[in-house]
C-alpha cells in the first residue's frame, strides 16, 4: 500500500480518492474535510462539508447558512467510513474546533496536520498526537530562526505598556478567529479585569467563542464607546485596522500586532508596529520538529510554508520527506476585511457580553444558542 493510495496531492489540495473526499480543498468539490474555520482553509462552495460542530458553525457564522449543499458534524476521536478509507478528527490545537484528519486504509494511516501548535492555549482542545506512517505537517515558521518565547511574557509586555503609557489607547491587531479571543483569554488570566474592546468585525466570532464556554470577561465595542473613554485601554482589531483611518477615533493610539511574525523586527518596522508581541498559534521550529519525531511516521510531507528547511531536516534525519507545492494557503489576515457591521449582534447570555458605552454589560433576556444547534451543542448530520 503506498500512501498516495489513501491521500494525494493535487492542485485542489490533499485528494483520498478512495474516499471520495479532498481535505482543506483550495477549490470548490464534491465532498470536503475541512480542519478548521480559517478562510484559507475553509472555503465556501463545496457540496458537503465535513469537520467540527465549531468549524461548521464558524462557517456558516462567516459565510451564511448556505455555505454548502450539506453538512455533517464530527466529533472529535469519532471514526467515519469514507468509501475505503475512515477519517478520524483529533484537536490540533490551532484555534476553536481545528483538527487534525486521520485518514486510514487497510493499516497504511497518514495524518494531515492542518495548521496546529504543541503549547497551552485557554480557548481550544489542545493538540493530540497521531502516531502514523506518513505526517502531513504545515511549516508556517518552519525556519530554525523561528522560536517562539512564552507567550505569557508577550502578554505580559503589553500590560507593562499600559502602565507605562495610561493616556494612550492600546491597539493589538489579531487575526479575529482563535488570535484574539486567545489573547483576551491570556489578559484575563494575567489578571486584566478592565473592559476589553472590539473592533466590529472581531464580535460575531468572539460572541460564538463565548457560547461555546470560553469565558473572556467584560468586553465592549469602539463604536459604542466616547473618544476619550479609549484612553488606557486596550482593544482588539485585524492586523490591517491598526493603519487605517478608524484609529483616529482612538486618543494616541499605540499599535500592537500578536503575530508569529513579530519575531522579525524589520516586518514590525514596515508595518509601523510600535510594540510587537510575538504571540503565534502555529508550532515554532522546535514544535515542528519534535511533533515529527513524536509521531513515528517514517515519511513526511510538507506544505503551506517554509517548505524546503523542514524537508531538509526531516531527510537528515533519515526520514522520506517533500514538499507538496500546494498554492492556495496563507495568513488568515489575507482575507479579513476590517469594514464594522452595520447594526450590532445580540449579545451572549453569559460571559460577560458587550455593552454600550461605560454602561454596565447586561446580557438580553433569553439564552443565546449556538447558530446551528439548538442546544449549543454539537449538532447531527445535515
Amino acid at each position: 500500500m503506498r500512501p498516495e493510495d489513501v491521500l494525494c496531492p493535487t492542485p485542489a489540495g490533499l485528494c483520498s480518492e478512495a474516499g471520495g473526499f479532498h481535505i482543506d480543498p483550495t477549490r470548490p468539490v464534491a465532498k470536503a474535510l475541512i480542519t478548521h474555520g480559517h478562510s484559507d482553509h475553509a472555503r465556501p462552495g463545496h457540496g458537503a462539508v465535513l469537520a467540527t460542530q465549531e468549524t461548521l458553525d464558524i462557517m456558516r457564522l462567516r459565510y451564511g447558512d448556505n455555505f454548502a449543499k450539506t453538512t455533517q458534524a464530527i466529533e472529535y476521536g469519532e471514526t467515519i467510513k469514507l468509501g475505503k478509507v475512515t477519517a478520524k478528527f483529533v484537536p490540533a490545537g490551532h484555534c476553536l474546533g481545528s483538527a487534525q484528519i486521520a485518514v486510514e486504509r487497510d493499516g497504511m494511516r497518514v495524518v494531515a496536520s492542518g495548521d496546529y501548535k504543541d503549547v497551552r492555549d485557554p480557548t481550544c482542545a489542545p493538540f493530540e498526537l497521531v502516531k502514523c506512517d506518513v505526517f502531513i505537517t504545515e511549516a508556517t515558521f518552519g525556519l530554525p530562526v523561528f522560536h517562539h518565547p512564552d507567550p505569557a511574557e508577550e502578554i505580559g509586555k503589553l500590560l507593562k505598556s499600559i502602565k507605562l503609557f495610561p493616556e494612550r489607547a492600546h491597539l493589538v491587531g489579531a487575526y479575529s478567529l482563535g488570535k484574539a479571543q486567545r489573547v483576551i483569554a491570556m489578559l484575563r488570566e494575567a489578571g486584566y479585569d478592565q473592559r476589553i474592546y472590539l473592533h466590529g468585525a472581531m464580535e460575531k466570532i468572539t460572541r460564538y467563542y463565548e457560547t461555546r464556554g470560553v469565558r473572556l470577561g467584560p468586553l465592549a465595542l469602539v463604536r459604542d464607546t466616547k473618544k476619550a473613554d479609549l484612553a488606557g485601554t486596550i482593544t482588539l482589531c485585524p492586523p490591517s485596522a491598526t493603519q487605517d483611518v478608524w484609529t483616529r477615533r482612538f486618543p494616541d493610539p499605540l499599535a500592537a500586532f500578536a503575530s508569529g511574525w513579530m519575531r522579525v523586527r524589520a516586518r514590525a518596522r514596515q508595518g509601523g508596529i510600535e510594540l510587537p508581541l510575538v504571540v503565534s498559534d502555529h508550532a515554532d521550529w522546535s514544535g515542528l520538529t519534535a511533533t515529527i519525531k513524536a509521531t513515528g511516521a517514517g515519511e513526511i510531507w510538507v506544505t503551506h510554508g517554509q517548505e524546503d528547511a523542514l524537508v531538509h531536516w526531516s531527510q537528515q534525519q533519515g526520514l522520506k520527506a517533500r514538499p507538496l507545492d500546494i498554492v492556495g494557503y496563507g495568513d488568515e489576515d489575507e482575507h479579513e476585511t476590517i469594514s464594522e457591521p452595520d447594526a450590532p449582534v445580540p449579545s451572549p447570555a453569559s460571559g460577560g457580553g458587550f455593552g454600550r458605552g461605560n454602561d454596565a454589560l447586561s446580557p438580553p433576556p433569553g439564552e443565546l444558542r449556538s447558530p446551528t444547534s439548538p442546544a449549543g451543542g454539537r449538532g447531527k448530520k445535515r
